[in-house]
Order: C-alpha cells, then structure tokens, then sequence
C-alpha cells in the first residue's frame, strides 16, 4: 500500500515538470514567432504639388512621406513653415491624396491649403511642432531646468526665426530619409553651427542600427534632433528642446511610463515614455504617440561612454501661435477653440553628467506613429540565455524524475533470507 502511494506521489511530481518544461517552451516558442509582417508602400515627395518649373518659396520646404497599406494610408508632412513640424494624417483608405494651394499657402490667408482627399477619409490627425530650443548657464551643477534662476536662462532660440536649408540636399527616396537643418543667420554663434531634424520611414518593423535602436514598424516614422557645433553662451551650458502636440478636442494625451528588465539594445537604459494619445475618458485605443528613451548622445556616432541621460517636463497647456505655419495650413487659423494644444520639454543632461561644450554636439531620438508603440521583447540572444539558465535545471529535474520513476518501478525484493538453489 506504501508503495503504490509513493508512486502516485512521484507520478504527480513527474506530470507537474512534465507540464512546466512544455509551457516554458510554448512561451519561448510565442517570443520568436510572434514577430508583426505587416507592410506598407513608401514613397517621399518634396513640395508635392508646386510645378516642375517653379522653385519653392524662400525658406520653405515640405516633405511628404506617403505609406500606403492594404486598406489605409498614413501620410507624414515634414515642413519649414514657421518652426519645424511634423503632421500626421491616418485615412481609411489606401487612395488618398495629399493636396497643397501652394498660392494660398503663401498668403496670410493660409487656413486650410493643405489637406488630404477625400477628406471625408480622414480617421485621425495631429501635429508635432518643434518651436523652441532651451539653453541655461547650469553653475551648481543640478541639471535641474524647472527650476533654473532666470538670470541663468538664455533667451531660446525660437526655430520659427530661423532659416532652413533646402530639403532636396538631404532627401534620399531610396534610404526613405531626409534631414532639415537650420541657423539664426544673424547669431554669431551659429557660424559653423546648426540645429537639424532628421526623418527616416519605414515599411515594416525593424530596429535602427544605431543607439537607441529603437523598435519601429510600418505605422511610425522616427525623428533625430541633434545641435551640432552651435557655440554655447556659458562654459556651463546645457539643452532642452520644446515639443508642442496639437489634437482636436475629446482627446486624452498623457505621458506613459514602461519598465523593462532588459537592456540589451540601450545599455543601462531600463525605461521608455510615451505621449499617448486616446480618445474620450482615456479608456480608448490609443490613436498616436510620441515614443522617446531617457537618453541623447554627446557623439555623432552613438556610443556608450558619451550617452547622457534626458528627462521631461509637462504635459502642460500651450497657448497658440500665428507663427506655426503648417498648422494653420491644415488645420485654420481658428485652432485654439477646437483643437488641445499641449506642450512638453525635454531636457538633456544630469548633475555630475559633462556639460555640453565638452563636444559641442547634442542628439535625441523619437518615434512618432499611429495606435500603440512597438513594444520591445527579449531577443532571440536573450532567450538562448534564459534557456540555458533555465531550460538546463529542468533538464536535469527531468531527467532525475524519470530516473528515480524507473527504480520505483522495478520489483522489490522482500527483506529476509532468499533461499539457496
């Protein structure tokens, strides 16, 4: 009787490793097939609409990066119409087309010269402006922004006075990239120096090669901000560049919060935030997002010795401006009743960290898309670790079950003396 409950005992033992060795391979089995195929039609256009034979205005350019799915189409809009801005329209319909009254456009009458047809198609929109680049003298070495005596705040450069360099010497339709760069032609320290936004698309998901190698897929597109060798005003200076989202009313944005254990792609970076975008309440899909890691690099190659770590103000309510061209094109001037106008500053640099005039260079990296942000899961190299770390102990439990289950089997010889043949 003892012995038949010992072997319902280990039988259960056995069942149970059994059933947790084929669930850790079920699970491993999800991380490396679960990978998005989904693809888009990419294409750039610059000043889309203005004749062949015609030049485009002084100052002006406008990029038109067009991704075209199964049934939608995302249309990205980077332009140098004011300050440096990036618009977003989502349609529900892969045959759309974006239209600009360039006429119009160049007139103070400019509401509503750029728009999407149908414009009934249109599921969703939102601009993303780049309106100011921050710069206070850090004496004590707190890296605290909010909080910096205003007798150590320069004035900003607003982006809105600056002039842009042509978008046909940077745009490669091949690469799907392109790069703005602008000056303040009247500021001394702007001699050798500029202030740049970098566009790269995609068709499907991937990783950037380079830090932070951020996750993208075919719904976003990723922007580099980066201030190359712009004299500093202090020997202490440090950077905070201003972001200003606009939405139409009846739209939640907040910043969201992601924790992660790994840190293979970003190294000693375990967070990522989001600026979400949600209809209603909140309780929604999320429509769109601005997705950056806590971090900008002090190289123009990225690497983990000149990684210094960012942080963020806001979201707070942001008044509106006359001055924010591609907008008022798309959207009319009648923007602040209708439409959320928030903004959020991100600040790079922390106490102890060098300050920026050690290389007199600055770069930060977000992805903007449409619905929720690609999210980040171990890698193929990873799981091989977790396997070995995991999979050989229950190899080896395994194993011992089937050992210790095949020597309960076997006959037991009874105590005593056996007789002599």
């Amino acid at each position: 009787m003892q012995l038949d409950m010992d072997l319902q005992r280990g039988d259960k033992h056995f069942v149970l490793l059994l059933h947790i060795f084929i669930n850790i391979h079920v699970v491993w089995g999800l991380f490396l097939g679960g990978a998005d195929q989904y693809q888009r039609k990419v294409s750039l256009e610059l000043n889309p609409g203005l004749n062949s034979t015609s030049s485009a205005p002084f100052n002006v350019s406008i990029l038109h990066v067009k991704a075209v799915g199964n049934n939608d189409t995302l249309h990205f809009i980077l332009a140098s119409l004011g300050p440096p801005s990036l618009l977003l329209v989502h349609t529900g319909s892969s045959d759309t087309q974006l239209k600009i009254d360039w006429n119009r456009l160049m007139t103070e009458n400019s509401s509503h010269s750029v728009w999407v047809e149908p414009v009934s198609s249109v599921l969703y929109s939102r601009a993303l402006l780049f309106t100011k680049v921050w710069e206070y003298n850090d004496v004590n070495d707190t890296a605290d922004f909010p909080s910096a005596p205003s007798k150590y705040m320069f004035p900003p450069y607003n982006l809105e006075d600056f002039v842009w360099d042509d978008l046909n010497k940077s745009v490669d339709k091949t690469a799907h990239t392109a790069k703005l760069c602008g000056k303040n032609v009247t500021d001394q320290d702007f001699v050798n120096g500029s202030i740049c936004f970098k566009i790269s698309a995609f068709d499907a998901l991937g990783r950037d090669e380079e830090w932070p190698c951020f996750l993208h897929d075919a719904n976003s597109s990723q922007i580099q901000f980066e201030i190359d060798s712009v004299l500093p005003r202090s020997n202490k200076s440090r950077f905070g560049l201003e972001l200003v989202s606009i939405e139409e009313n009846g739209v939640r944005s907040w910043i969201d919060t992601k924790h992660s254990i790994d840190d293979e792609y970003t190294p000693s970076i375990f967070q990522v935030y989001s600026l979400l975008s949600v209809k209603g309440n909140g309780s929604g899909p999320v429509l769109g997002y601005t997705h950056w890691k806590p971090v900008a690099y002090r190289n123009r190659t990225p690497v983990f010795e000149q990684a210094t770590p960012s942080r963020h103000t806001g979201p707070q309510s942001k008044l509106f401006s006359n001055h924010w061209g591609l907008p008022i094109a798309f959207y009319g001037k009648d923007i602040e009743p209708k439409y959320t106008i928030m903004s959020v500053n991100i600040t790079f640099g922390i106490a102890g960290e060098p300050y920026y005039n050690e290389t007199y260079y600055l770069s930060w990296t977000s992805l903007v898309g449409i619905g929720s942000p690609p999210e980040d899961s171990f890698s193929t190299l990873v799981i091989c670790i977790i396997a070995v770390g995991l999979g050989a102990p229950m190899a080896i439990l395994l194993m011992g079950c089937i050992i210790v289950q095949l020597k309960r089997r076997k006959p037991v010889t009874p105590p005593g003396y056996q007789p002599i043949n």
